[in-house]
């Protein structure tokens, strides 16, 4: 892919009753936001927060943030309907367009979306991140052993949905995010792999995400922490 310059980048967020950490997301995007557009002043940069079922005060604590965030309800409680849906309401066709993912438990470094925006300018078509969990209710020992199976500068093996960003044409042609209950990070970037998309990623983009155990679908990350570092040991 040849790189071109971008003229803007789109932030998608899925909430499902994340009042307790949506706050917190929303201004770590805004830093970010503030950041990129420090460099990049012509850049055109909006933020989706995908209200998926909520019964919680997530919308009204979103609604707190005005103009800067864009909130988009649906009822499906599904994360790859959710993705989807804030995808289709961010793109805009005419336009040279990178689509950032990641998770309303989760808050991204100050960086981040300039190095997104790197990324799509060099060429990357599909750009994966890793996750750092926020370690609140990891045990010291359970700690140390994060630490030294994922050392500074690790490459993700896996991929998450809360850190992964995507070139908008890419998207389009992919079809898009599949409406899946979970997995639908890894289904997408299984079907760029398989076009031949450049995919690349930076083990230093690190997403800080919530630790909890029990997560808003059977598997995914929370499962993942469930099983290899239990509660309370």
């Amino acid at each position: 892919m040849r790189p071109v310059a971008l003229e803007r980048i789109d932030v998608i967020v899925p909430a499902h009753d994340e009042e307790a950490t949506v706050v917190e997301c929303l201004q770590s995007l805004l830093v970010a936001r503030e950041q990129l557009l420090r460099g990049r002043p012509r850049l055109e940069c909006a933020i989706v927060l995908v209200l998926d079922d909520c019964s919680d005060r997530t919308a009204e604590l979103v609604a707190g943030f005005g103009d800067r965030v864009v909130p988009l309800a649906i009822g499906a409680r599904s994360v790859g309907a959710a993705r989807r849906a804030g995808a289709e309401r961010a793109m805009r066709p005419d336009a040279r367009q990178w689509l950032a993912q990641t998770d309303a438990d989760s808050t991204v470094p100050m960086h981040w979306l300039s190095e997104h925006a790197e990324a799509a300018e060099s060429g990357v078509e599909l750009l994966l991140g890793t996750v750092v969990p926020t370690f609140a209710d990891f045990s010291p020992q359970q700690r140390r052993t994060w630490h030294r199976t994922h050392p500074l500068g690790h490459l993700p093996g896996n991929v998450h949905g809360a850190n992964l960003g995507i070139d908008a044409a890419l998207y389009r042609r992919l079809g898009g995010y599949a409406a899946l209950r979970e997995h639908e990070d890894v289904d997408l970037v299984q079907r760029a792999r398989a076009a031949g998309a450049r995919v690349e990623a930076n083990g230093g983009l690190a997403v800080s995400t919530s630790d909890r155990r029990v997560g808003r679908t059977p598997g995914g990350y929370a499962a993942f922490l469930r099983e290899s570092y239990p509660a309370g040991r």
